[in-house]
């Protein structure tokens, strides 16, 4: 069976750093750092004070006043992610075939806010249990791409991913082959987070794994430097329209990029630490090649996962120097988390858009905030330190992992 070629057609993003696909895109080539001391509530006996927080966001400016109001606000920045996303890829909802049209989202936690607020709710009360009625509809991590879906009348595959922070490239893979072996013609595909809460934060605290360099949280988030201490937490969404090739091109649509494969392995080893050797990340970033038709040499540039975690940074630089050899001192290597925070589930999507809008520029964000060299990584990797560099990239890689051993990879290249 010969498989069809998939390509992206729209992009929609909702980040700490913009609030666009476009404002996302000259934050990150700017080195614009999304963390701040946190907003929404009082973090006095928190650890970590600070976060990646969406700014300036008024659901009610996208979405009717009573439909937010039965939304989690990770199904909120989903909508929104996605409009944005069907809009850019000017599709004509009405115009497609909706029973091929579907939605596959990634979201690790889902509606983090709403159960805390009903639990809390209960909690405070006199032992009645008065729950709200949407409680649940606005908790459950598949409500993002029903909403979606409702919204616009898709009738095509519809369901969320939930692989941790792997998440929304899981969404990604599986919208791929989903186009691929021919049941859909377009798939909306991303996903998003909203975990800056108290159970968010007051959870990540206690693993220890959140940076508390709460005097200068606009530098907190470092991957690969020798000073890093834990990741910073984000929230937002991101939204990827991809589409069969010839039903892009009948329709004339713009094509940023085609999704060439993708990879998925375990690393069967820890709840939450990778592989010290990166074992599980050497096989995805291969499998995603493979499934590519790739070589090592073909890759250009690499978002990693890059969390900003003394373990995690070291893991997967190890791993990209066994897969790619003498090559990897070639590769544009960055992390993009060093400005907008781990968006956990939503980390893949918004990602994989700044692999593809590298390819569509000729431009490699920085990793910012790297002031220390680590001993423990390779000084000839270019991890394209503190500015942005022109590069023709005609293909890019995007690795993310998750708690649990989840690891994903998405490989894009130029349309011609």
């Amino acid at each position: 069976m010969e498989l069809k070629r998939v390509v992206v057609t729209g992009l929609g993003a909702l980040t700490p750093i913009g609030n666009t696909k476009d404002e996302y895109w000259q934050g990150l080539i700017g080195g614009k750092s999304g963390a701040a001391p946190i907003t929404y509530y009082d973090t006095e006996k928190f650890k970590t004070k600070f976060a990646c927080e969406v700014k300036n966001f008024d659901a009610t400016e996208f979405i009717d006043r009573k439909e937010a109001r039965k939304m989690d606000k990770f199904a909120q920045y989903a909508m929104v992610a996605s409009d944005e996303a069907i809009a850019d890829a000017k599709l004509d909802v009405d115009a497609v075939d909706k029973l091929r049209v579907g939605v596959i989202w990634g979201a690790g936690i889902g509606g983090l806010e709403t159960f805390q607020q009903e639990v809390l709710n209960f909690a405070g009360g006199d032992g009645t249990p008065r729950f709200n009625p949407f409680f649940i509809p606005k908790m459950i991590a598949d409500i993002a791409p029903a909403n979606i879906s409702i919204k616009y009348g898709f009738m095509g595959p519809n369901y969320t991913t939930v692989s941790a922070c792997a998440s929304s490239a899981n969404a990604l893979f599986d919208a791929l082959n989903m186009i691929r072996l021919g049941h859909c013609d377009v798939i909306v595909t991303g996903g998003s987070e909203a975990a800056v809460t108290i159970a968010g934060m007051g959870g990540f605290n206690a693993m220890h794994a959140l940076s508390t360099r709460n005097e200068s949280p606009e530098t907190a988030s470092r991957p690969f430097d020798a000073t890093r201490d834990g990741f910073v937490l984000g929230e937002g969404a991101g939204a990827l329209v991809l589409e069969e090739y010839e039903h892009a091109k009948a329709r004339g649509a713009k094509i940023y990029a085609e999704v060439a494969g993708g990879g998925l392995s375990s690393d069967a080893y820890h709840m939450t630490a990778p592989h010290p050797e990166g074992i599980g990340v050497v096989e995805v970033m291969k499998n995603c090649l493979e499934n590519a038709g790739l070589k090592p040499e073909d890759v250009d540039h690499i978002n990693t996962h890059g969390t900003s975690t003394p373990l995690g940074d070291v893991a997967e630089l190890k791993a990209i120097s066994k897969v790619f050899g003498d090559h990897a001192k070639n590769i544009n290597i960055n992390s993009t988390k060093s400005m907008t925070g781990h968006l956990l589930g939503a980390a893949g999507a918004i990602e994989a858009i700044s692999s593809i809008l590298a390819i569509e520029n000729g431009i490699v964000p920085p990793t910012i905030n790297h002031t220390t060299v680590d001993e423990n990584i390779d000084p000839e990797l270019n991890l394209t330190l503190n500015k942005a560099q022109k590069r023709d990239v005609k293909v890019a890689m995007s690795n993310t992992f998750g708690f649990g051993g989840h690891n994903a990879c998405v490989v894009f290249k130029k349309a011609y």
